[in-house]
């Protein structure tokens, strides 16, 4: 009888697998530079491993995320340059998060030439609450600014500034809610794309260290 996948139960999870699967060696990524592939490799061993276990409803294109029942995402990063992308749904996400969770796996990859072999040496896992998926200098420059009796159209020229991908009629309906609705500190890096590029360093570095960024592993 498999038990009901938790978002406690997945952080256990990943632990346990980061400790495997650090060694483990992998005839089929020798050689391999591509870190899509090596990212795909990894979530789809991490996903098969649950499902032996685990019921849960599985994330398709059409849902976007990987968990969408627990409102969880997965991402598998290099540590070499720990980002990934992330489909864009609009400019609030740099404010108020990108409304679900992130399981970040930072890997490093060595080739065993004698064996013909590689190993995925996972360096972090860290669990990023929903909350806290917004972009930092975003919501620090806000924080600021509402702290300094700051009104709409300050606001409005720091989404300016900080070229948030807004006209002007939603950038004034962001402030509005802002005034109304003060957002919470958020630790990504959030650079403008046609996807949303998300870059992991302060995670890594703040994890274990503020509420909502958890060091799984």
């Amino acid at each position: 009888m498999k038990t009901a996948l938790t978002v406690d139960i997945l952080k256990r999870e990943a632990r346990d697998f980061a400790e495997r699967e650090s060694r483990h060696r992998e005839r089929r990524l020798f050689g391999v530079t591509d870190g899509k592939a090596v990212g795909t490799y990894l979530e789809q061993k991490f996903q098969g491993a649950l499902r032996k276990r685990y019921t849960f409803s599985e994330g398709c294109a059409a849902k976007g995320i990987d968990f969408p029942s627990l409102g969880v995402d997965i991402k598998v990063t290099s540590i070499r340059q720990p980002q990934s992308s992330c489909p864009f749904t609009s400019a609030k996400q740099k404010v108020y998060g990108l409304g679900y969770s992130l399981l970040v796996f930072v890997y490093s990859k060595n080739d065993d030439r004698r064996t013909r072999t590689a190993t995925l040496t996972i360096n972090h896992v860290v669990f990023v609450d929903s909350a806290c998926t917004a972009d930092y200098q975003t919501t620090t420059g806000i924080l600021k600014i509402l702290d300094n009796n700051g009104n709409g159209d300050d606001l409005t020229a720091f989404m300016s500034e900080r070229f948030l991908p807004l006209d002007d009629i939603q950038a004034h309906q962001l402030a509005e809610e802002i005034l109304r609705r003060r957002p919470a500190v958020g630790y990504l890096t959030i650079s403008n794309a046609l996807q949303w590029r998300l870059q992991y360093k302060r995670v890594i570095d703040q994890a274990g260290k503020v509420a909502g960024v958890h060091r799984v592993f």
